[in-house]
């Protein structure tokens, strides 16, 4: 008799070979059979006309906080995922010297739209040393798994204090300290080590995260002590300033130590190297020996704003500063005065002091690239759907038209605002990059960007979108799935996962395809010291499975708690099982 089967299920496999009919038997929190089981289950889950699909595996979020406090691991635990990376883009709260505790957090703050007030709250600071944090993590029970990175900025503070905070240059012992850091963490357990070289990463107060300027010598002894341990993923966000030579320093380090090296791949106007010389410049280093993988998103990368989120249009202007500090009550009495509102709409923006007003100037007037978000909202829209375009079909101003849309559902409208990916006004280049070796599936940053994104949910789409509904061509689900699982698996080394064979972790999906559908997104104060964040549901996720126990029914969480934290690469189970590929 088996612990659980799973009976009669289409089963996408996560090796992206074609889809089947049959059965998966579970046992002792692995896969045990997969195919016809004529054993009978303690527990049996009829999945005739649903897909099986092994658990989604997110190797970009923030967690780091929340998974010291949380044990649901929410969002991400709604939309299919059973494991996550943390510790991305050079953030992360250790090592930590006691002095530095509130600097973390407003590092975090920052660069990853956290409550810093949540953070405080809810960060217990048991740990000083990168191992000791890795201890702190194991304590808790999850309905995940969760790994993370050594983060670059952290370990900069801990080694250089306020030097190191300022970004400037290391000595050669500050440089063996840094890399001893990341070596001790990475035999402790961390899957590899992350850093952020872009300017739109600043702390609370502005400042840049320690290592944004960091030179080659730094990043190369770094990347050698992780190769010296002999495992590890070398993780990067960058703006690729060409005077860098970043793919020049990315596949020297991963050809000498043999190590991969991950970067975030966005479609920017912004960036000096268009995405189609990023993946070029991927192609030339791999074929000379390197393992470089580009990180993408699959949608938009952007900004949901609401009155209550983190940004909005009407931020910079005299008017809503005045009543910024308010209670939402307070708030709402005046956007919903028809005198406050005419008066906010007469004045100009008074813009701050900053190296990326641009970027806020779009965010203020910028109607041409902003979409009304409502239920079923299309993740790819087009021109006619911009607030320019439905003003001008109402007659309005667009301002006038984005203020009354931010008001409707007592104040709870959001605006889209694509920045990132959306160049073309279609995903279209996406689908291309979805089916190349040499890209993963990346960038949700989930728990992070609590008041302005929520890609947590981008397993959903991938799946609803992607795979089923886009007008402007799919892919293949069996494709979807080796990409959201499988691939992102193996990247970090996790080889006990990501596909349904004998032997491998009893991590499962149980889906109604056509019943998959994003929710709207909503804004919940449910983090410590009430918090915001944005969260986004779906229906059609019939059941999750985590080392064998059902942690997710309908969409609801059961109570049991199988995932904690994983330490270092995970072998795959045996010879017999890897036939299965």
């Amino acid at each position: 008799m088996h612990d659980l089967i799973i009976r009669g299920g289409t089963i996408v496999d996560g090796s992206g070979n074609p889809r089947f009919v049959g059965d998966v038997a579970i046992d002792g929190g692995r896969i045990t059979a997969v195919g016809q089981v004529a054993a009978p289950g303690r527990e049996e889950i009829d999945a005739t006309g649903l897909v099986v699909t092994p658990g989604f595996v997110d190797i970009h979020t923030h967690y780091d906080g929340q998974a010291t406090w949380d044990s649901e691991m929410a969002p991400s635990s709604w939309h299919g995922v059973t494991t996550v990376v943390m510790g991305n883009c050079g953030v992360g709260f250790a090592p930590a010297a006691p002095d530095r505790h509130q600097w973390l957090i407003g590092l975090m703050e920052g660069v990853e739209d956290i409550p810093g007030t949540a953070l405080a709250e809810g960060l217990t600071w048991d740990w000083e040393s990168f191992p000791e944090y890795l201890d702190a993590l194991e304590k808790r029970p999850r309905t995940i798994d969760v790994a993370t990175h050594v983060p670059h900025g952290a370990v900069r503070a801990y080694v250089m204090g306020e030097r190191g905070a300022r970004n400037e240059k290391p000595t050669a012992e500050d440089i063996v300290q840094m890399a001893a850091i990341v070596a001790d963490g990475v035999k402790a357990g961390a899957l590899g080590f992350s850093t952020s070289r872009t300017i739109l990463h600043k702390s609370i107060d502005g400042e840049l995260v320690p290592g944004t300027t960091a030179e080659k010598d730094e990043l190369i002894a770094i990347g050698r002590a992780m190769g010296e341990v002999g495992h590890g993923v070398f993780e990067m966000a960058s703006d690729l300033r060409r005077e860098w030579d970043e793919f020049g320093w990315m596949a020297e380090l991963s050809r000498e130590t043999g190590l991969p090296v991950t970067y975030a791949m966005l479609q920017s106007i912004a960036k000096e190297l268009p995405w189609e010389e990023q993946m070029a410049e991927t192609a030339r280093a791999n074929e000379a020996g390197a393992n470089i993988v580009a990180q993408i998103a699959i949608r938009g990368n952007g900004v949901l704003m609401a009155w209550r989120g983190t940004v909005h249009p009407f931020k910079f202007r005299p008017s809503w500063q005045a009543i910024e500090g308010l209670a939402w009550d307070e708030q709402w009495r005046h956007l919903s005065d028809p005198a406050f509102r005419a008066k906010l709409l007469a004045e100009d923006n008074v813009w701050p002091e900053t190296d990326v007003l641009p970027l806020l100037m779009a965010v203020a007037m910028g109607w041409q690239l902003q979409f009304e978000m409502t239920d079923g909202f299309n993740y790819e829209p087009t021109q006619a759907e911009t607030i320019a375009a439905m003003a001008a079909a109402a007659g309005q101003d667009p301002a006038a038209y984005a203020y009354d849309l931010l008001c409707r559902d007592g104040g709870t409208g959001f605006i889209y605002f694509p920045i990132l990916n959306y160049a073309d006004g279609n995903l279209d280049f996406v689908k291309g990059l979805l089916e190349r070796d040499d890209t993963v599936i990346s960038l949700s940053d989930g728990g992070a960007h609590c008041g302005t994104i929520c890609d947590a949910a981008s397993p959903t789409f991938l799946l609803q979108y992607w795979a089923r509904d886009r007008k402007r061509g799919t892919i293949a689900l069996e494709n979807a799935i080796r990409r959201q699982c499988r691939d992102t698996a193996r990247l970090y080394g996790l080889d006990d996962r990501g596909l349904i064979a004998p032997g491998y972790l009893a991590d499962l999906n149980i889906i109604d395809m056509d019943r998959l559908q994003l929710g709207k997104p909503w804004l919940a104060f449910d983090l410590p010291a009430g918090g915001k964040r944005l969260l986004q549901k779906a229906e059609g996720y019939v059941a999750t499975i985590k080392n064998g126990q059902v942690t997710f029914r309908g969409g609801q969480m059961t109570g049991a708690l199988p995932g904690g934290l994983i330490r270092g690469p995970q072998a795959a189970p045996h010879a017999t099982a890897l036939a299965a590929e």
